[in-house]
């Protein structure tokens, strides 16, 4: 995958009105052409503590992998699993240190805490410890974290407090030099996982009866690729190969979707592009704090109910577009025909047709300057001969 090409020289980080900072193209960009590639600072299960014995997957706690074959336990705990002797070795100086080990446990021991704390409270006091933990293995690693997107105030006192309490009674950690277990940390751990955290997707099932969506194995901090901004069609979308072989197997891809020119803001969306209009202001507002006034958004804003209704079911998830004045490939798109529905070239083209699985299609990196004509799925790994090129 462009072995070689130095990516840091694609783009380039901008304050952008109304946006704060972003990504803009420091040349013209390819479609397929990669941007970015990430590697996380932190990884930590997404499964809540009271159902990681009865996942449908069994993933390795430290590269994340499907387990296929026979694992290996933790020696101390037994309930962190891993896909082979070297990445417990691994583990057990990195991310499942002692005290790790150690939290996981009477976290996953204290019924008080399983029974009144939601599944969500459960994840977030994981991805605490696993903050702690990155303060001692790496303490520059842990400064990045701090400097992310997101601010303590925002967060709910009452989730800090019930947080701030579950820490420091059940599994305090050693002192970190500069910082203390105080609310003001925690809740400023808490929204830099809010805005920057990505999922890692378990495999989809295109024949599950709920429409082939997929659930989360692990949540990354990807301090590089947080700084994307969203778009409800962005130019650009993320792949992830988590079951693959290959070394730095939980990195993020970011790959063009289409051409753009130089200077342009790169931008992925947040969630799946089907989501209608009320839905999709409804999560940004409520989950990134922001109103979205891309083109889409403004089309779609003059709509009736039963015209936004609908979306959610017809597509899967993941990343899209851009705004639609966007070249395609060196072309223009169209918007003079399609003033009510300017997104319906996107959906067309790079949309995956597969049932129920609906994710995003990106060409493949150039080869040789020259476009590739296949286009491959970030959900499902379809392949599509581009017939447009």
């Amino acid at each position: 995958m462009s072995a070689g090409v130095n990516t840091e020289t694609l783009v380039r980080v901008e304050e952008i009105q109304g946006r704060g900072r972003g990504l803009v193209s420091t040349q013209p960009l390819r479609g397929g052409q990669i941007v970015l590639r990430d590697s996380p600072i932190l990884l930590y299960s997404a499964l809540p503590l009271t159902k990681q014995q009865h996942s449908t997957f069994l993933y390795c706690d430290k590269c994340f992998k499907t387990i296929q074959s026979a694992s290996v336990s933790c020696p101390t705990c037994s309930h962190r699993r891993f896909c082979s002797p070297t990445c417990l070795s691994a583990a057990l100086v990195s991310s499942h240190t002692t005290w790790v080990c150690q939290s996981l446990s009477r976290l996953r021991d204290c019924q008080d805490f399983l029974q009144h704390h939601s599944v969500e409270r459960q994840t977030q006091a994981q991805f605490l410890i696993a903050a702690y933990n990155l303060a001692f293995v790496s303490p520059s690693d842990f400064q990045i974290l701090l400097s992310l997107q997101g601010r303590a105030e925002d967060e709910d006192p009452a989730i800090v407090q019930s947080l701030h309490s579950v820490i420091s009674s059940l599994c305090p950690p050693p002192p970190i030099e500069g910082f203390s277990t105080s609310l003001e940390l925690i809740a400023a751990l808490i929204a830099k996982d809010k805005f920057n955290a990505f999922g890692l997707m378990e495999p989809l099932n295109l024949n599950e009866e709920n429409g082939g969506q997929r659930s989360v194995r692990a949540y990354g901090i990807y301090p590089k690729a947080s700084l994307f901004n969203h778009d409800c069609l962005p130019n650009a979308c993320r792949f992830d190969y988590v079951d693959t072989n290959n070394t730095g197997n939980t990195d993020i891809v970011v790959r063009m979707i289409h051409d753009v020119p130089q200077g342009r803001e790169i931008c992925l969306s947040y969630f799946p592009v089907n989501s209608n209009y009320s839905t999709r202001r409804k999560r940004l507002l409520e989950d990134y704090g922001f109103t979205c006034d891309c083109d889409r958004c403004k089309v779609e804003a003059t709509w009736s109910d039963d015209e936004c209704d609908g979306d959610d079911n017809e597509v899967m998830e993941e990343d899209v577009d851009e705004p639609m004045e966007a070249e395609s490939d060196g072309e223009e798109i169209d918007n003079d025909n399609s003033t009510d529905f300017p997104h319906a070239y996107f959906f067309l083209r790079y949309m995956c047709n597969r049932n129920n699985c609906w994710g995003t299609l990106a060409p493949f990196p150039p080869s040789d300057a020259k476009p590739s004509n296949l286009l491959e799925c970030n959900a499902c790994g379809a392949i599509k001969n581009d017939e447009v090129c």
